[in-house]
């Protein structure tokens, strides 16, 4: 769980990569503070039994949702994932589902997560929901530097974790990889990044 936090200062955040605006260029269909899940399923990631999930993403959001949906499923399909720890995944759309990945403004990031304080900066998984906020899926965090792609593989498979019954961890050592259940976004050290389970 987040404790409550000051709301932090962040000097030094990562400017969005050229393809990352190409993917920005496109908004969201649908109202500002309602989330709307992403049409489409996918193939089976991994091995049985298999965790189904939706994508959502809050309408008005200047991102190409199609490109999202298939960023969360390209990380959870590699075999650096959950999947070889014998996880399994499928994305839906309808149906029995599993749990939900959803991308949302700053403000319905905070409204999501309460009662856990995010103050606009962090992100959270509650009631079966793993709430990534855009805002951090831009910048990426202090611990992994100008590496946004790599922050947002660790802001996933974080969440997805959750979704998955772990709680958070901490350091192991000095010079060792970060759990991927560490909140990796509030700082790493002394161990070093690390976005993979």
């Amino acid at each position: 769980m987040l404790p409550v936090v000051p709301f932090l200062a962040l000097a030094t955040l990562a400017a969005a990569s050229p393809a990352t605006e190409r993917a920005d260029a496109a908004v969201s269909p649908g109202s500002r503070g309602k989330l709307y899940v992403v049409p489409g399923t996918g193939p089976v990631l991994g091995s049985r039994p298999v965790r189904r999930f939706v994508v959502e993403v809050e309408g008005g959001l200047r991102i190409d949702r199609v490109v999202f949906a298939a960023r969360v499923e390209r990380i959870l399909s590699r075999d650096r994932g959950w999947t070889k720890h014998g996880y399994g995944f499928r994305r839906v759309d309808s149906g029995r589902i599993d749990f939900r990945i959803a991308l949302a403004s700053r403000d319905l990031t905070d409204r999501l997560c309460y009662p856990l304080i995010t103050n606009g900066i962090f992100s959270c998984y509650m009631n079966g929901r793993a709430v990534l906020n855009r805002w951090r899926w831009r910048v990426g965090a202090d611990s992994y530097g100008d590496d946004v792609r790599r922050y947002r593989i660790y802001m996933v498979n974080h969440e997805v974790g959750h979704a998955l019954g772990y709680g958070h961890r901490s350091c192991p050592g000095a010079g060792r990889k970060a759990p991927v259940m560490m909140q990796q976004t509030k700082g790493v050290y002394p161990c070093v990044a690390n976005p993979w389970p």
